[in-house]
């Protein structure tokens, strides 16, 4: 047994920046390079739009201008400015700002002072200016040391903060931002505050009907009866029913988004279940009162409480320090305000009573298979090879959760090259057996009669919802042929005809492995593209050894290190507002069609074409 020493000298005191720098995961969650939603850029871009937020809600500026230019953030404010004596001080000095004062941000975002902090710490450039009274107040920072503190200058600029920062290649990599993850945010800002206007790289984004305007940009078509919209002191709430599978909620607190949920989300479940069942003297089975919901939720709370800096689930009890519980405040203002709508509006009440009694219909008709599939499920999971686990789960408390991922594959050899070489800490594998079924149009029974399906549903946990998602990250790693590619539309055809939000949420990914290998004695380049081989040719010189990987099961276990470790490529799978999931599975997955042969002659190339356009 080795002896670790220990003394005086392995006692560390780290300054602010550094221990930022040392343990991101506290401050922004996970790092990556900008391919998922809850990505560090993202979260640092929150932080410094939260700021801001908070002056709008105070009354302070009601525009706020973005930019993104390659790398570089630009965000600028128009509300009261930081006081220019303490500019520098504010976003490089812990437990600093004004927001432990509730009279100067009574409902803000940002209590604790840390998060403009963490986006100093970790970019390579960071600018603040302050513009106040006919001054400005300049400082400049990398890596969170200061470069230039400027002194006051006369200025003739509105009131307001300017932000401008570059995320730090050294700790994100090769980072990107995605427009359509950006505008997300930026719209549920808008959506959350009405009359803010917030113009991003020259769109402007504004909301009258707040989260109506949400639901609206969310929902692929018309709900089953209008959008119910009921507001009140420091909370708003806008539901309505579809016809999808699931169910789907966006909460909100303070302005931040909690994709988590927390207190208020569950208050507003068992509340909404409750009053539901008082309406109609029934006692409806809860889950098929919630089936095919989209709701959102937004309330305020003073000094609220979160789970974890990056904010994404409400921890708070109450609504402040001397007001009523998070529940007990929700449930009043649902049961009152809920229950007078229905007996106003008979048409909406008799569609939500219809729809309740048709889901209960269709979950009695499974029912007789569910607890058989179960235990099937059970059984296979812990005595077959189906599920190669890890030890972390997205819904741990572990800080290492947001990386909790698991592989879909197809095949025994191409699990077992991942399953050698996968993070055993975080990353999972599932094992698909051949083909899955193609699900368009059919029920959800078939969830639980098909044993493949069956198996992958529990192995997620999705069964009741995303709230118990085991893992954070699913990702489908087919082989990069006609075959592969026909798994993957299988599989994104059952998410999306029964677990929708699973790809609305943003946790679903392509694996991108590389197509060949170029190498020479000195030098190995993977390729993940024909232009990219003939690049590397060149570069590497005369004769170069090359490799064509036509499956994963081909590439070894010590080569896929390299392709699901920090550098792994994934591609997100996203949807727009106008993606239509009906009539895409409808043209993709349906019976054959004229209008598909149609398309598939169209746009039929060959090889040669390919390689072609590619280089």
């Amino acid at each position: 047994m080795t002896v670790v020493g220990y003394s005086e000298e392995h006692i560390k005191t780290l300054e602010w920046r550094e221990h930022i720098r040392l343990r991101p995961g506290m401050y922004i969650g996970k790092l990556g390079d900008g391919s998922s939603q809850d990505d560090g850029i993202y979260v640092l871009l929150k932080e410094v739009m939260d700021n801001s937020i908070d002056e709008f809600m105070m009354s302070f500026g009601r525009k706020i201008d973005v930019s993104i230019n390659g790398n570089e953030v630009r965000v600028r404010d128009y509300g009261r400015g930081i006081p220019l004596g303490k500019v520098t001080e504010v976003v490089s000095r812990m437990n600093t700002g004004a927001k432990y004062d509730s009279k100067a941000f009574k409902k803000s975002v940002g209590l604790n002072g840390v998060g403009v902090k963490a986006v100093n710490a970790l970019s390579g450039k960071f600018v603040i200016k302050s513009f106040r009274d006919g001054q400005v107040k300049v400082s400049e920072f990398a890596h969170g040391l200061i470069v230039n503190d400027f002194p006051l200058e006369p200025t003739s600029e509105e009131n307001g903060v300017e932000v401008i920062f570059q995320p730090d290649e050294a700790m994100f990599g090769q980072y990107h931002f995605i427009s359509e993850y950006v505008d997300s945010m930026l719209k549920n800002y808008v959506y959350l505050n009405t009359g803010l206007v917030i113009n991003f790289n020259g769109t402007r984004f504004q909301s009258k009907n707040g989260l109506v305007d949400l639901l609206n940009e969310n929902m692929n078509k018309e709900g089953l009866y209008p959008i119910i919209h009921l507001t009140g002191d420091d909370i708003e709430l806008a539901f309505t029913h579809g016809s999808h599978y699931g169910e789907e909620y966006y909460s909100f607190v303070n302005g931040q988004n909690t994709t988590q949920g927390g207190t208020h989300l569950a208050a507003f479940k068992e509340a909404f279940v409750k009053t539901i069942n008082n309406f109609y003297k029934k006692d409806f089975d809860p889950a098929d009162i919630k089936a095919s919901i989209i709701a959102a939720i937004s309330i305020k709370v003073e000094e609220p409480i979160f789970e974890s800096q990056t904010k994404t689930k409400l921890g708070s009890k109450d609504m402040g320090p001397e007001g009523p519980s998070v529940r007990n405040f929700i449930f009043e203002f649902i049961r009152k305000q809920l229950d007078d709508y229905l007996h106003k509006n008979p048409e909406p009440a008799r569609i939500i009573h219809q729809k309740i009694q048709d889901s209960e219909k269709e979950r009695k008709a499974i029912s007789s298979i569910k607890k058989l599939a179960r235990e099937r499920a059970k059984k296979v999971s812990l005595h077959n090879r189906k599920l190669r686990d890890c030890r972390i789960h997205f819904n741990s408390n572990d800080a290492r959760k947001l990386d909790s991922t698991i592989f879909i594959t197809e095949g025994d050899s191409a699990s077992g090259s991942i399953t050698k070489s996968r993070d055993v800490e975080t990353q999972a594998v599932f094992s698909l057996r051949g083909k899955p079924l193609n699900t368009y149009g059919l029920t959800k029974k078939i969830v639980y009669e098909n044993e493949e399906f069956n198996l992958l549903q529990a192995a997620l946990n999705i069964e009741d919802g995303l709230e118990d998602l085991r893992y954070n990250n699913v990702v489908i790693a087919t082989d990069a042929d006609v075959d592969g590619m026909h798994i993957r539309l299988l599989l994104l055809t059952f998410f999306l005809q029964f677990f929708p939000d699973l790809v609305r949420k943003g946790h679903v990914y392509i694996l991108q492995t590389p197509l060949f290998r170029v190498r020479n004695k000195k030098e190995t380049r993977y390729c993940y593209t024909q232009g990219e081989k003939e690049k590397a040719i060149k570069a590497l010189g005369p004769s170069p050894e090359i490799t064509r990987f036509k499956g994963l099961g081909e590439i070894s276990p010590d080569e896929f290190k390299n392709f699901i470790g920090k550098d792994m490529r994934l591609e997100p799978v996203r949807m727009k507002k106008h993606d239509t999931v009906h009539s895409y599975l409808e043209f993709y997955m349906g019976k054959n069609t004229p209008d598909r042969q149609d398309f598939i002659i169209e746009n039929l190339r060959v090889e040669e074409d390919l390689v072609e356009q590619e280089v």
